[in-house]
């Protein structure tokens, strides 16, 4: 008969990033605004197309902020891990909605081959200039925390990537102004949808392996079973799993087989701060079991 002991480890929290999504929320949705207006009255396809990419980050942000908030909440009888996993459902419904927005972006402006409007190209430099400013300095609000928690990394990458797209806008509006060719409107639409579906992609595939409870891509499992079967006092390992209880929180769960039956809470501990430290691990629990069983195990 074995013995079996869990231990639970110690999550360390993240920063609270609370602030910095309220500000880069407000800050977008104003440049939103100007973007709307000026790319109606521009008849620009490519301003319309960032702007309706702005909007999408927006929503995104409005969801990883609401998450991380949801993901503070404490657990209960029936939700003993809390809310955390909302912050990975936010994210799943982020890229399905920015995928639905590439296909529109995508839509119009095939259309617009056939028939391109008059273009101002001056407008559209100098609010694409604008967007660089802003997004730019949304993104410098999450720089801190982009490698520790994945919706703060969203966020950063999806702002960093908004500016480059509109130094991409501002580069058609010059070329538009000197040139007069409004065909380039709606290819900067198309690249713009390009840039969106790159990054969504990503964002979709890791939000959805997440959801499946698939082990996170920042935790190597090879490595994680090599650590615990290469311990001296282990003789075997089975049923390890490793999951994600947020996009900042990583469970793992093993049976390991001792060689002798004395349990040991040192070498507990040392494998949860082991696991902590080298894999990022914050939440083990470990069963232990005999290796050779008996009445006095």
């Amino acid at each position: 008969m074995g013995h079996a002991h869990d231990e639970h480890g110690h999550h360390h929290a993240p920063k609270d990033f609370g602030r910095e999504f309220l500000i880069g929320i407000a800050l977008n949705l104003g440049f939103i605004l100007v973007e709307v207006v000026f790319g109606v009255l521009s008849d620009s396809l490519a301003l319309l197309a960032d702007a309706g990419h702005n909007f999408a980050d927006v929503l995104g942000l409005i969801m990883a902020w609401g998450a991380s908030e949801l993901a503070k909440r404490t657990p209960s009888p029936r939700r003993t891990y809390g809310w955390k996993r909302a912050t990975v459902l936010a994210a799943l419904f982020n890229a399905l909605l920015l995928l639905v927005g590439v296909g529109a972006i995508v839509w119009e402006a095939i259309n617009r081959f056939s028939d391109p409007p008059r273009v101002e190209g001056g407008t559209v430099v100098w609010v694409a200039a604008l967007g660089i400013l802003i997004n730019g300095a949304t993104a410098l609000l999450f720089m801190s925390g982009r490698k520790q928690d994945l919706n703060v990394r969203g966020a950063f990458l999806h702002m960093a990537a908004d500016a480059a797209v509109s130094a991409g806008v501002m580069l058609s509006g010059w070329v538009i102004l000197l040139t007069n060719w409004s065909r380039l409107d709606p290819v900067v639409s198309l690249l713009v949808g390009v840039v969106i579906l790159l990054g969504t992609w990503e964002l979709l595939t890791d939000s959805l392996n997440l959801s499946l409870d698939a082990v996170p891509e920042n935790v190597d499992p090879t490595a994680v079973r090599a650590y615990l079967a290469g311990l001296p006092e282990v003789a075997g390992i089975h049923h390890l799993h490793i999951w994600a209880l947020s996009t900042t929180e990583v469970a793992l769960t093993a049976h390991l087989v001792k060689r002798t039956p004395r349990l040991d809470d040192a070498l507990l501990a040392r494998i949860r701060e082991e696991l902590f430290h080298r894999y990022g691990v914050g939440h083990a629990t470990i069963q232990f079991e005999c290796e050779h069983c008996d009445e006095n195990c």
